[in-house]
């Protein structure tokens, strides 16, 4: 019988923090994951994890100066599976609002915009950043986590966010799962295809996290085989 390798994961480096949590969480799964920032090395890889903390006009120049958007692009044209975590998320939507307009990268249509200012009571506001654990239910059906990361994930499970801006997908379909900043409904993870985006960090979130990322490495060795 011929054992079957672990495909290759490009944790794309640009300088957007939090990258070696997220390979210890990989590590963790048994994802044979690599940090880099060599356009050929993700270039080649079979499956891309887009981590990040920070602006968004900062990690498209980065990525830019890089020679990095064209094989991220090239990748999802390829279908092969990409996951965009928090600002990586983000930056997978047509543009931002943080700090004037930038274009993003175009795989998911839609915008990111900043939360909104929410009085809870007397007079006091939600605070921004929002920082913290909040559960996540799916866009509009449960049939809508299938064959995603979130697939074995339970509806209303807690994951933890830091975040100033959400991201807002045109077309509903992809609009993976929904959380609350008080009373306003945020979209918390997109889908289109084998493109996925969670604003949420799983690596941050305990054992629903390394779930997450389990099911990620499923979806990867389907499409790879």
């Amino acid at each position: 019988m011929v054992e079957r390798r672990t495909p290759k994961i490009a944790i794309v480096d640009y300088q957007a923090g939090n990258l070696f949590s997220v390979a210890q969480a990989c590590r963790q799964v048994g994802l044979d994951a690599e940090i880099t920032d060599d356009p050929k090395a993700v270039a080649a890889a079979q499956a891309v994890i887009l981590p990040g903390v920070g602006g968004f006009p900062q990690a498209i120049a980065t990525l830019t100066r890089q020679g990095l958007l064209s094989p991220i692009k090239d990748a999802a044209g390829a279908g092969r599976p990409i996951l965009g975590i928090c600002l990586g998320q983000q930056i997978l939507m047509d543009s931002s609002t943080e700090f004037g307009h930038t274009a993003g990268l175009g795989l998911i249509e839609g915008d990111v915009v900043r939360l909104p200012d929410i009085a809870v009571s007397s007079g006091r506001r939600l605070k921004i950043p929002n920082i913290g654990w909040a559960g996540i239910r799916p866009g509009t059906s449960a049939q809508d986590w299938l064959d995603t990361p979130l697939a074995t994930t339970v509806p209303g499970a807690d994951f933890y966010f830091v975040h100033s801006f959400f991201v807002r997908p045109r077309h509903a379909h992809n609009r993976l799962a929904v959380a609350d900043f008080g009373s306003f409904e945020f979209c918390a993870a997109v889908r289109q295809q084998w493109v996925f985006g969670c604003q949420f960090h799983p690596e941050r979130s305990g054992s629903a996290g390394l779930q997450l990322y389990r099911t990620f490495r499923k979806i990867v060795e389907t499409v790879s085989a």
